[in-house]
């Protein structure tokens, strides 16, 4: 048996700056939970996204 997932098998979640879906990353699996920007550009961007 393969041990190959597909994409859509993963969790996802909503990126609360861009609004974009994005899916769960091997890097992220410990602080899945924690996780709420789909890229470094939103999470330097989130003071932006609060303010407005």
């Amino acid at each position: 048996m393969s041990k190959i997932r597909k994409k859509s098998d993963f969790p996802s979640k909503v990126c609360a700056t861009c609004g974009r879906p994005f899916v769960w990353r091997k890097k992220w699996e410990k602080v899945w939970d924690e996780v709420r920007y789909c890229s470094d550009r939103w999470r330097s961007d989130k003071r932006k996204a609060s303010a407005s």
